[in-house]
């Protein structure tokens, strides 16, 4: 339905009686005509007083006759049909006669609508709307479009569950029904009000797939007092939650709502709802860009910098770390509150990442700026490198989340490259070691290595060293490189870490062996792209 017609008439007056407001009025109507709710508040009230003035015998319409596409309903569960005349210690209040046209007149002047407590009135006029747009222009955040969200106060379920049974009851009279999901929801009339007007301050439409936010907390002074009765007729509704001022959440209200029978909830809430004493306010703007990604590979050159920062009982082991040292620079750039890192793989504080370098990935959040060219994207680049002699980075670009998880399915899957410089206390000549060239696909069975074991669940992994070639350098060291499934603790395949991993190179020289020093010469993943220097 687009417009009111003749049935609405009864629906119309009872509600004006009552306190509530036009464009609540229009919700209970079912109409579903956006262009409807966006006129002036005043023109609505002023057709609403015609409407009930028109006493023609066929359908009339308020002023407009738009046909808008299909509304979203809200969605209440059923509850046990009651007699129509239950009255409010267990019946229904009497209201004034819905023929009564002049107290129909009077009432309507109302300033505060009894069910949405003002979100369809002031909270829709200009000034609220500038007031918002001012605040997204001050934050600096870069969009081309916005998604708007509205937090409302729980009570509004409750008055709009009382009103719902007072238009019920009305239409029953006349042999009609108005089912629950057929009322137009609350804040999808709010938002179809709002979007044109915020559209236009702010210079970019409305796109139910931005990644920017635009979110407005409303609150109500008495709504702990409002669903009071809700927590004591379900008590198991509502559970004291960590960091909840208040146990009265909105799913906590609807669940109670579900679960009260119609004849208690008409014993403890009036029906239909009382005027407010006050009016709902508005007590947060807030704005929120999706995350952003930015991927590359990156080459550690130092044998003193862990992956992540190190830090033990609160105190810091080493002053910076690879995530650091790339996460502050694009922390500035992209002006984010924080960052998620990630990486296929990781190597130790002591070890090298050469060759092309290991993929990596971080996660911007709530970013201001979203927007770099490629060329901004390798100036980035040259800044992060410029900046220390411990790292490099290549390929930095932005990703999509769905792409991060190519690099991480290469952790398990893909082969990595080492080259380990290994003692021995056996003199070794190079004939005692050329042996280790003709191994191929070595199946180990490394259990959970003792330095990690603190952080890591004790099992037994079993792991593949596809290739060894090895390089004889004195009569105790020679250099090894190994072409390894990914996951492959190498440092205890050199010792055996005291026989947790079977074979290791010291049993296999029968002797005992030590690694010196440990580099990632290629990390297998084929992700991200390579770009052009």
């Amino acid at each position: 339905m687009s417009s009111l017609t003749e049935k609405d008439r009864p629906i119309v007056q009872l509600l004006l009686n009552t306190g509530t407001c036009p464009r609540c009025i229009l919700r209970f109507c079912c109409v579903a005509s956006q262009t409807l709710y966006r006129r002036p508040y005043k023109d609505l009230m002023k057709d609403l007083k015609e409407f009930l003035k028109n006493n023609q015998e066929k359908e009339d319409t308020v002023s407009f006759d738009v046909v808008d596409p299909p509304c979203k309903r809200i969605r209440l569960e059923d509850t046990e049909e009651q007699p129509d005349d239950l009255n409010h210690n267990g019946v229904l209040q009497q209201i004034p006669s819905v023929n009564d046209e002049n107290t129909a007149m009077e009432n309507s002047a109302v300033t505060v609508c009894n069910v949405c407590l003002g979100i369809l009135q002031e909270f829709c006029e200009v000034d609220f709307v500038k007031k918002v747009s001012q605040k997204v222009n001050s934050t600096d955040y870069q969009f081309t479009g916005f998604v708007f969200s509205v937090s409302l106060p729980p009570q509004l379920s409750v008055r709009e569950r009382a009103a719902w049974l007072l238009v019920k009851q009305e239409t029953g009279k006349l042999g009609l029904s108005l089912a629950k999901d057929d009322i137009v929801q609350l804040k999808e009339a709010y938002k179809w009000i709002i979007h044109p007007q915020l559209s236009e301050e702010l210079g970019v439409p409305a796109d139910g797939k931005s990644l920017f936010e635009v979110s407005v907390v409303f609150a109500h002074p008495e709504t702990d007092e409002e669903c009071h009765f809700l927590a004591t007729a379900c008590p198991d509704c509502f559970k004291p939650a960590k960091n909840k001022q208040s146990v009265f959440t909105r799913m906590a209200v609807i669940k109670a709502l579900e679960k009260i029978k119609e004849e208690d909830f008409l014993k403890h809430f009036p029906c239909p709802p009382s005027s407010p004493n006050n009016l709902c306010v508005a007590v947060e703007i807030q704005c929120n860009n999706g995350a952003v990604f930015v991927a590359g590979r990156y080459n550690k050159y130092s044998r003193n910098l862990p992956q992540t920062p190190w830090i033990i009982d609160g105190e810091r082991k080493l002053e910076s770390s690879v995530e650091e040292l790339i996460s502050e620079h694009l922390m500035a750039e992209f002006k984010a509150d924080s960052f998620n890192f990630s990486s296929s793989g990781r190597e130790d504080v002591d070890v090298r990442t050469l060759g092309n370098g290991r993929p990596f990935a971080i996660e911007l959040v709530n970013p201001r700026r979203i927007h770099f060219t490629a060329e901004e994207m390798k100036g980035l680049q040259q800044t992060i490198n410029n900046s220390s002699d411990k790292i490099q980075v290549r390929d930095l670009q932005l990703v999509t989340r769905s792409a991060i998880g190519r690099m991480k399915e290469g952790e398990e899957e893909k082969t990595k490259t080492y080259s380990a410089l290994i003692w021995t206390d056996k003199a070794i000549q190079k004939e005692d070691i050329a042996f280790l060239d003709d191994i191929k696909e070595l199946k180990l069975d490394q259990k959970t290595p003792l330095r990690v074991l603190h952080r890591r669940p004790l099992a037994v992994r079993c792991r593949i060293i596809h290739t060894m070639q090895s390089e004889y350098i004195d009569e105790h060291h020679f250099r090894l490189r190994l072409k390894t499934q990914a996951g492959t603790y190498i440092k205890e395949f050199v010792h055996g870490d005291f026989g947790r991993t079977k074979p290791n190179i010291g049993s296999l020289l029968s002797r005992t062996a030590d690694i010196l020093e440990l580099d990632v010469e290629s990390v297998d993943v084929d992700w991200p792209p390579a770009l052009e220097n």
